[in-house]
């Protein structure tokens, strides 16, 4: 049901044992904290993977909401989910950045065109499960791939901490990290689910008070004070053209005064380069599996068969990156950190989804928001990306355990470990003037068609090599999108 939620008992309490369905309410201002929460859940990774992918904040968390109200839409509101900042596209993002001109308006409209046309074909993914099942996905990405694919994302964005952002201000940095680190494992429930946002707001106060009591620090901020090998000011950066040290304060306020309270978010339409889309075409892998896998928890959780919803739950995705990309937007992925949400207030409400997607737009129509979040310094970002990127490459492990992969055979090992350490490199292999594969591409082409190269050929391999356990898209499976289960890092 999309509306018209029918009100669960009083619509004030439940009883043991008790939830609130998709289809149904509590009372209205019950719901609306429901929202709120849900809100505050995905936030953080919302606005941290924008910021780290050099994408409008403000039109993320605006389109955050589009994308979940679409979502629901198509999935006819079987499937209650949020729609934030999806991770996987990032290391992607940042080697367009490097080849097409790092952060300019060009090199933007050409990240948000590979996006959108990655949302197409995720789209088009989703119709085929939808009318030839799902049992197809689990063929091509059994847990041994899809777990390499999902660490080598994040261990394959471990040199963006170590040369971009840690070296902006190591001991905030660290700092912050330690701070996230007890805020996650000491508090728990709602405060430890939102450690990362908690933990964000500390450094940037950190740095604040830092600046006003020890002064400006000395670093190399991207893309500023350029120069070149005689140590004069150059314009655009390159080999020859690097970004020097200078100093600066950690927060600057500039653009936040500038920035109206109200307004449009600044749009740009996409451009389109076959040879940035190939850099993110391989985030299809992860979206499909993070998608699966959390369609699969709803299911259990709300005791429904979703698998009929799987198709249109992938379409759903990849129609709103689409649609969000086109607009100068991030790409989107359902969100694990909301759903673990609903397991702990067991509240399934779809309303409580779409009364979040509201919230969210209208965060998206402020903006000095969106400068605010903008001047989060780069060491704080260090000490985020640190974790989120860390618990990323784990989550690829944890599918390996849950599903009891066997490393003992080669055909698991041997092309599952050289694409993980070719993501870790980064190592770059270059196919053609002006076009190469890197990193996190790479590693993911190696990982998939290495291991169904080496089915194809090894004699004697089963049906389904490397596989035990429970299905793909088990409940817990492959967090996603933001914050996990209690802060975990989102997809």
């Amino acid at each position: 049901m999309v509306a018209g939620w029918t009100k669960h008992g009083d619509g004030k309490t439940l009883a043991p044992g008790e939830v609130v369905r998709p289809d149904e309410r509590l009372s209205w201002p019950r719901m609306i904290g429901f929202g709120a929460q849900h809100v505050i859940a995905m936030f953080g990774a919302t606005f941290v993977f924008p910021l780290v992918m050099g994408l409008s904040p403000n039109i993320a968390i605006m389109f955050s909401g589009v994308a979940t109200i679409m979502f629901l839409l198509i999935v006819k509101g079987k499937i209650p989910s949020y729609l934030g900042t999806s991770a996987s596209f990032v290391g992607g993002v940042i080697a367009i950045r490097g080849f097409y001109g790092g952060d300019t308006p060009a090199a933007d409209a050409i990240v948000t065109g590979s996006i959108l046309v990655v949302g197409l074909a995720l789209a088009l993914v989703g119709v085929a499960i939808h009318y030839l099942g799902v049992h197809i996905i689990n063929r091509i990405f059994p847990p041994v791939v899809t777990g390499a694919v999902v660490m080598l994302i994040g261990f394959g964005l471990a040199y963006v901490v170590a040369d971009v952002y840690w070296p902006q201000d190591q001991w905030v940095a660290l700092i912050t990290m330690l701070v996230t680190f007890v805020i996650i494992v000491f508090f728990k429930g709602f405060i430890g689910r939102i450690g990362i946002l908690l933990g964000l707001v500390f450094g940037f106060l950190l740095s604040l008070g830092l600046d006003k009591l020890a002064g400006p620090i000395t670093s190399v901020l991207p893309g500023q004070n350029l120069r070149d090998a005689t140590g004069a000011l150059c314009a655009k950066e390159g080999p020859y053209c690097l970004a020097t040290a200078f100093s600066h304060n950690r927060v600057g306020f500039g653009d936040v005064a500038k920035a109206p309270w109200i307004g449009i978010p600044d749009f740009h339409a996409p451009d389109f380069k076959v040879g940035a889309v190939v850099l993110v075409l391989p985030a299809v892998i992860v979206l499909i599996a993070e998608n699966i896998g959390h369609v699969k928890a709803v299911g259990e959780m709300t005791a429904t068969d979703v698998d009929p919803y799987m198709g249109r739950a992938i379409i759903g995705d990849g129609a709103a990156t689409a649609v969000a990309s086109a607009f100068g937007g991030s790409p989107t992925t359902t969100y694990a950190e909301n759903i673990g949400v609903m397991a702990a207030t067991r509240v399934y409400s779809t309303a409580a989804y779409y009364i979040a997607a509201v919230i969210a737009i209208l965060f998206g129509l402020c903006p000095k928001f969106g400068a605010l979040v903008a001047a989060t310094p780069g060491g704080v970002l260090g000490g985020i990306t640190v974790i989120l990127y860390g618990m990323i490459g784990l989550l690829g492990a944890k599918i390996w355990t849950e599903n009891r992969v066997d490393f003992s055979n080669p055909i698991n090992m041997v092309p599952i470990g050289a694409g993980i350490i070719l993501a870790i490199g980064p190592v770059r292999q270059t196919l053609g003037p002006n076009f190469f594969l890197e990193g996190i591409a790479l590693g993911t082409i190696v990982v998939v068609g290495g291991y169904h190269l080496l089915r194809a050929i090894a004699p004697g391999t089963g049906d389904e090599p490397g596989r035990t356990g429970t299905e793909l898209g088990s409940p817990g499976q492959i967090p996603g999108g933001g914050t996990g289960q209690r802060g975990e890092a989102s997809g």
